[in-house]
């Protein structure tokens, strides 16, 4: 350590160096760090002294008299000094970048308000605007791409790092509050998107990032988790995300960054995932550190035979498939509003090819279920578990099975009253506080319950919306965390067992909250053509709420949504700036509406109050 005494400051400093020669299945070097701590003594009454690995301060106060000293803790990161965002005198007004950042992303998010409060609608209120202060927090200021472009960690205390599918699932679902973390995920990613084959970090040309970190191991490369590449996720979801930036902002300019980085990654998927030429994606790990599961239950025990053993590798699971179907058709839209309408249109005939094999090879027609993955061999693994819900979720499901997957997923066994399982409670590998295994993952909700209404099943979406709100009714500031455990609601039981390591704030499962109401009031945008579609079923819990200033492209609108005494819901538009069509309508994306409910819907956007 090295101590510099002066009388307006002193610093005690503690530095290291660590060097680190690697080889790693072809990956040779040397990494090296240099970090520290820096202790900074001002504006002491009295300056300070250090002896003997000690620092003692001189203090002798008559009656009413004062001592000040104010001690910054500075990391020292590669000789670079990071600053504190809030130093001495703190707590007295000050102004700083960061807060002015925060203030401004605040004052722009959309305000939620309803006048009810003998329901469920003051929990629904708290967790939305909760939610857009937990987005804030876990916002990550060193990757901004600009004011409005950042990104966000995946939770606290745990992953305070950027994790592909995570911030790309965080960046979809906060997009009624704001599109800032699509416009600054998308190319982040872009940027760290696998260039080359390097077994060692599971990377491949065109495949996105899984996660990086700047800790010791990491940067010194005893992991390869600095830049990991696996999960087959990330490829998925970043087409669908910029898909989803289209139907938000309707800007070319925008979005055309980032269309050429999501065709990779649908590449990739096609070139790399396809082990053994069935048409479907699976994963294995060729990192001797890496994940060995890589789908979306990325835990090492999730994917179990019914027997409970662990299936062997490469793996298809049936959510990955539903993820890379959504890809496909979402980004064929995109490029065929680019003029680019035969890649357009080999997308679509692949994901409409993708949806009929799927249908064929993981339908369990005497389960009324998907199988959650298909082995080595092309077996079903038939383990009933949430996978199935991403199935409904991404539109994959045919749509003649999916009131027989609904009420499986709503059986007891899977349905806890708190959500829906992970693995159902009759499997032998059911532990309730198991990471995949058991445990209620917010997350998986929220998609779930968007897709159940393009499906037309308004019922499910109510069941799954008030336990999600139920649940955060219990927790501290409405917070959904990351999990809860298994165990069934009932009397005995009112209230969720908590998963001992879940993050809270945990960021993906803050955003559901968003799609949670995105699903009851049937919104949404499509900014190409200045419209957004409505649709609410407002359930009895939820009578009435307000958006205020909710942006779609250029356009500020703020819509009144209430249930009528009949039990049917409305919406009025309460102000509107720019040009922008409100239009009563289910989903453009719906499954199952027909002509004729279109045609109504449009007799009553236009005739409003009938």
């Amino acid at each position: 350590c090295k101590w510099i005494e002066g009388e307006e400051l002193s610093e005690l400093t503690f530095e290291y160096h660590a060097h680190h020669g690697y080889d790693h299945q072809n990956e040779k070097g040397t990494a090296s760090i240099r970090r520290g701590v820096r202790l900074r003594f001002s504006n002491a009454t009295k300056p300070p002294r250090y002896r003997n690995g000690r620092i003692a301060f001189d203090v002798g106060l008559a009656p009413h008299e004062r001592w000040h000293c104010c001690i910054d803790i500075i990391p020292v990161m590669e000789g670079r000094d990071l600053l504190s965002s809030y130093r001495c005198r703190s707590f007295s007004p000050q102004a700083n970048d960061y807060d002015r950042r925060t203030q401004r992303f605040l004052s722009d998010a959309p305000r939620f308000s309803s006048p009810e409060s003998t329901t469920l609608a003051n929990v629904v209120i708290g967790a939305l605007e909760q939610a857009k202060r937990d987005l804030d927090a876990l916002r990550l200021y060193d990757l901004d791409c600009a004011e409005r472009a950042w990104t966000t960690a995946a939770g606290l205390p745990v992953y305070i790092a950027l994790f592909g599918r995570d911030t790309l699932t965080v960046a979809w679902e906060a997009a009624p509050v704001t599109t800032d973390i699509m416009r600054g995920t998308l190319p982040v990613l872009a940027g760290l998107q696998g260039k080359e084959i390097n077994d060692w970090r599971d990377e491949q040309p065109g495949r996105m990032l899984h996660e990086a970190h700047t800790g010791p191991l990491a940067s010194l490369n005893y992991t390869p988790k600095a830049r990991y590449y696996g999960s087959i996720t990330t490829s998925g979801f970043y087409p669908f995300v910029t898909a989803q930036l289209w139907h938000w902002t309707g800007d070319k300019n925008l979005v055309r960054p980032y269309v050429d980085p999501a065709i990779a990654a649908l590449k990739w998927l096609d070139a790399f995932c396809d082990h053994d030429k069935d048409g479907f994606c699976e994963y294995k790990t060729r990192s001797e550190l890496g994940l060995e599961n890589q789908a979306w239950k990325d835990s090492s025990d999730a994917i179990v035979y019914e027997d409970g053993s662990q299936v062997p590798k490469p793996i298809a699971t049936c959510e990955e498939q539903g993820i890379v179907y959504a890809a496909k058709m979402n980004l064929a839209e995109v490029l065929w509003w680019f003029d680019r309408g035969d890649e357009a249109k080999y997308l679509y005939e692949s994901a409409k090819e993708l949806k009929k094999r799927f249908s064929e090879a993981f339908c369990m027609e005497s389960e009324g279920f998907f199988a959650m993955a298909l082995d080595p061999d092309r077996r079903q693994v038939s383990s009933i578990g949430s996978n199935a819900l991403h199935c409904v979720a991404t539109g994959i499901a045919d749509t003649a099975l999916v009131p027989r997957t609904l009420k499986r997923l709503f059986a007891e066994d899977m349905f806890t009253g708190w959500g829906v399982r992970t693995l159902s409670s009759q499997h032998p590998a059911f532990n309730p506080y198991s990471y995949h295994r058991g445990t209620v993952w917010p997350v998986e909700h929220g998609p779930f319950a968007i897709g159940a209404y393009r499906y037309g099943c308004h019922d499910y979406v109510e069941r799954v919306c008030r336990s999600q709100f139920e649940t955060a009714a219990l927790f501290d500031f409405f917070r959904l965390p990351e999990c809860i455990a298994g165990h069934q609601r009932d009397q005995d039981h009112p209230f969720p067992a908590v998963y001992p390591a879940a993050n809270s704030p945990q960021a993906w499962s803050t955003t559901t909250v968003y799609t949670l109401l995105q699903a009851l009031l049937g919104l949404q945008p499509f900014a190409p053509l200045r419209m957004l579609f409505v649709d609410p079923h407002l359930p009895a819990w939820l009578p009435e709420i307000t958006i205020s200033d909710l942006r779609v492209a250029n356009a500020i609108v703020t819509i009144r949504f209430f249930r009528k005494s009949n039990g049917s819901s409305d919406y009025k538009v309460l102000e509107k700036r720019g040009w922008l069509h409100v239009v009563r309508q289910p989903s453009p994306w719906s499954l199952t509406a027909s002509y004729g409910e279109r045609a109504k819907d449009i007799l009553m956007s236009l005739a409003p109050g009938l």
